[in-house]
């Protein structure tokens, strides 16, 4: 089989497990739509703070309410992307720690992609609704714009999945990492969702490299407003680069797995 071959085959079955993940979450959509719901209540409870802040001052470093407005959309809707398809990102470490790899070592597929993809948050579609809407509040409605808000949030999710998952490895290495990794990913959203003009120095380089939450929000929110095609080259870069680390440090990990005790079934 050829490279490309392989690569539709896998991208088929990803999209097999996409299917599969909805209509299994379906089959409770009270539940399903209550979480999507307070998620999405969450979100506009934080963005409260910023419509508070921006009645009683007009700026800050740069950002005014309409980028405020740009940059949750963008976070929000890269966010829930990632985690509607790979909801399972968020989760390596304990699955790591727990012993739950050897389900997909099992299988005769590639053992990240389905791993990731095998799962997903159903409340993260509050947050799809919440970037949506939150778009709609930016008055950018021509088709350019719309485009790169489109591709900046994907980009984005491709980072915020691939982190997660990435900081899940740390399981590989210490042991049970759930904490840890829990507090590092977090980080990434927590910094990304602050105007970057606040960040400066040593902070800042931090924020385009070890916890890349520069790409994720202010890089993309430029994209949109500058038009820069070449800008998005660089997201996609780091999109890339992201997935390139995960693949890396996942595979140096599973050298060190060790299985689990306990018996887990997986539908």
């Amino acid at each position: 089989m050829t490279r490309i071959n392989r690569l539709r085959t896998e991208a088929a079955f990803i999209l097999h497990l996409i299917r599969l993940n909805l209509a299994s979450n379906m089959e409770y959509r009270a539940s399903f739509l209550s979480q999507a719901i307070g998620m999405f209540i969450n979100n506009g409870i934080y963005f409260v703070f910023w419509l508070l802040f921006f009645d009683r001052f007009e700026e800050i470093r740069g950002y005014q309410i309409q980028q405020i407005f740009l940059l949750f959309a963008i976070v929000a809707l890269g966010w829930g992307l990632a985690f509607v398809f790979a909801g399972n990102a968020s989760r390596l470490a304990a699955m790591i720690a727990e012993g739950r790899l050897d389900y997909y070592l099992t299988l005769p597929r590639p053992v990240l992609p389905h791993l990731i993809f095998s799962r997903m948050d159903p409340f993260t579609l509050g947050d799809l609704s919440f970037g949506v809407i939150a778009y709609l509040f930016t008055g950018r409605f021509d088709p350019l714009s719309i485009g790169l808000f489109l591709a900046c949030s994907a980009l984005a999710a491709v980072i915020f999945a691939s982190f997660y998952a990435t900081s899940g490895c740390l399981s590989f290495f210490i042991g049970n990492a759930t904490q840890w990794s829990f507090h590092i990913a977090n980080s990434l959203v927590t910094f990304s969702l602050y105007p970057f003009g606040l960040f400066q120095g040593a902070i800042r380089l931090f924020l385009y490299t070890l916890v890349p939450a520069a790409f994720v929000g202010a890089v993309p929110v430029e994209i949109v407003e500058t038009r820069s095609l070449a800008l998005l080259g660089g997201l996609a870069g780091a999109a890339l680069i992201s997935v390139i680390v995960l693949a890396l440090v996942f595979q140096l990990g599973l050298r060190r797995y060790e299985s689990g005790s306990a018996l887990n079934v997986n539908i």
